[in-house]
């Protein structure tokens, strides 16, 4: 009959008989004198140690009053391998019975690497334990969601079901090294000496986390508190594990807000410098760009086109440069934020950017703060009875409209290398002369930051038309300086003529004629192609009574049609 002893080992109690207690006690001593020589981690190492040969009893132990006795010991000592197969202890481990051989066998287990994380470390587990580099990892998951957003739902699965490798032998098998004591003290020592390295980084940072320590100790101390006073049931894990799973989603939920910033805070970077290189460095470089196209505040405006560009890009980029630097912060913890020097030069240069816009938009709404126009007026020898033909013509070498209509669309043309403004926005007229004369007024209408500027604009957009026989021709377009390609610019032509002259509206007038009045209130649209005569009043059609009638006859026989086989079918149902 053996004596069996209540063991604390690494956190976890057993039922250890007296001989294997001896066996076990002999082989931490043994394992501790081998690491005196250079006591650095020492204690560290033997934790980690009892905690792997705690995992491996609380393996083979599966009811809770079962003893470990001595064979469990043995083997436990085999899987962890002797002190002195790995390192010359004071003295060693002199029990004759272990004679046992270093196993060299452990099977990977899958962790999450929280040393090489970029969010959970799901991806560097993944490559430990597959043996790959965990870039690779990284762009299939990426390639996953970029291709249905399947890497996402997998990696948040993977993150919260995939335990942690905290402890150094969880760390072992996550590479697939055996769990022995050589490992362990070569794994602890490698992580104190990263640890050393980073002590300098550390000590600057240690007065600014004096406090923040203070109250995260005194939290851990009550909560630990807290929890020997709880009973470690099956429902109290079944909540703690649901709400580590809630927590673990609303980290992803962060971590997913945190990568959309940063696409769309690079994406919109990115359009930036390339819309400032194409607008900006090709006007440097006196490239032709053909797709470049400025907002309506760039022209005419007293600063220039690079300047602007460069202020538009200052004033929307630094925002979205700070959205990227927080979407950073937001994934990794070790992303500093701007020094204060760096956030205040950002701020003052934003401020100059934004009163350049300012003035700019300031600038280009004065110059259209006012309306300008200039009438010219044209004699036309055209008397009494005379058939006049109204038509209009585009100049298809500028720019090709395959149906000639009135647009108040502004499309940029290039004239003997010279930028203009084409533009069909014309309105065409036709009213009775008062004075028994007929002439034609051109009306021009511009806008400016004065009356007189405006005016000004008006007078240099190029219109023309002209008469040939007693046919007016008139362009169906007018040509403007590139500067006035927002200035509202329009062409009012309006034809007087006396009374008992006849006018033919050619079909090219459809989409130009503006109101224009006459007997019948005929549509501007249903006007071409007829004759109209100038009475004492107005326009009276000549040629559209005809078909007046003809379309009176159709529907008068319509109607008898209609009546007929209403009452054949009456007589029809009748008989029925």
């Amino acid at each position: 009959m053996n004596k069996t002893i209540n063991i604390n080992l690494g956190g976890f109690f057993f039922h250890i008989d007296e001989i294997a207690y001896q066996k076990l006690k002999r082989y931490l001593e043994s394992i501790s004198k081998s690491l005196s020589d250079d006591p650095q981690g020492k204690n560290e190492i033997i934790a980690d140690i009892e905690a792997r040969i705690s995992e491996l009893l609380s393996e083979k132990i599966t009811d809770a009053r079962q003893v470990v006795n001595e064979n469990d010991i043995e083997d436990i000592i085999k899987i962890m391998g002797e002190p002195e197969d790995y390192a010359d202890a004071e003295q060693e481990y002199s029990d004759a019975s272990y004679s046992y051989k270093r196993n060299n066998t452990s099977g990977k287990k899958l962790f999450r690497d929280g040393d090489d994380k970029f969010l959970g470390g799901v991806a560097s587990g993944i490559a430990h334990y597959f043996d790959l580099d965990t870039i690779w990892i990284r762009l299939g998951l990426l390639a996953l969601f970029v291709f249905g957003g399947f890497g996402v739902l997998l990696y948040i699965i993977l993150w919260i079901l995939l335990p942690e490798a905290k402890t150094t032998s969880e760390k072992l098998q996550m590479e697939g090294s055996p769990v022995n004591i050589d490992n362990i003290e070569k794994k602890i020592r490698e992580e104190f000496n990263n640890v050393s390295a980073n002590v300098k980084d550390l000590a600057t940072q240690a007065s600014e986390k004096i406090k923040d320590g203070a109250n995260e100790f005194s939290d851990k101390m009550s909560q630990t508190f807290s929890a020997k006073t709880k009973k470690n049931n099956g429902l109290q894990d079944f909540f703690e594990t649901i709400g580590k799973i809630i927590l673990a989603i609303f980290k992803v939920i962060g971590k997913f807000i945190g990568v959309i910033i940063i696409f769309v805070s690079a994406s919109v970077i990115l359009s930036l410098i390339i819309g400032g290189f194409s607008v900006g460095s090709l006007e440097w470089l006196n490239v032709d760009a053909d797709f470049v196209h400025y907002p309506p505040f760039f022209f005419d405006s007293i600063l220039p086109k690079w300047l602007l560009t460069l202020s538009t890009f200052l004033l929307v980029g630094i925002p979205f440069l700070i959205l990227f630097v927080l979407g950073l912060r937001i994934l990794s913890s070790n992303v500093k934020k701007f020094s204060k020097a760096t956030s205040l030069t950002l701020l003052g240069i934003w401020l100059v950017a934004l009163l350049a816009i300012i003035f700019t938009g300031l600038d280009f709404g004065t110059s259209h703060s006012n309306y300008g126009e200039i009438v010219e007026k044209n004699s036309l020898s055209f008397v009494e009875n005379d058939t006049i033909k109204l038509k209009m013509i585009n100049d298809d070498t500028i720019y090709y409209q395959h149906n000639l209509r009135r647009s108040s669309y502004r499309e940029e043309v290039e004239i003997d290398g010279k930028k203009m403004v084409y533009s069909s926005y014309i309105k065409i007229d036709v009213k009775k002369s008062h004075t028994n004369e007929s002439y034609v007024l051109i009306q021009k209408e511009s806008r400016g930051k004065s009356k007189s500027k405006a005016r000004a604009n008006a007078k240099k957009i190029d219109y023309k038309y002209e008469v040939i026989d007693n046919t007016i021709i008139l362009d169906a377009y007018y040509l403007s300086a590139y500067k006035n390609l927002w200035k509202d610019e329009e062409i009012n032509v309006t034809i007087y003529v006396p009374e008992n002259i006849v006018l033919y509206f050619d079909y090219s007038t459809k989409n130009f004629l503006n109101n224009v009045k006459n007997e019948g209130d005929i549509y501007d649209k249903e006007m071409v192609n007829h004759h109209f005569i100038m009475t004492d009043v107005t326009l009276k059609c000549t040629d559209c009574e005809l078909e007046t009638e003809e379309e009176i006859k159709e529907e008068v026989i319509e109607k008898i049609e209609k009546k007929v086989d209403n009452k054949l079918d009456e007589i029809e149902k009748e008989e029925i």
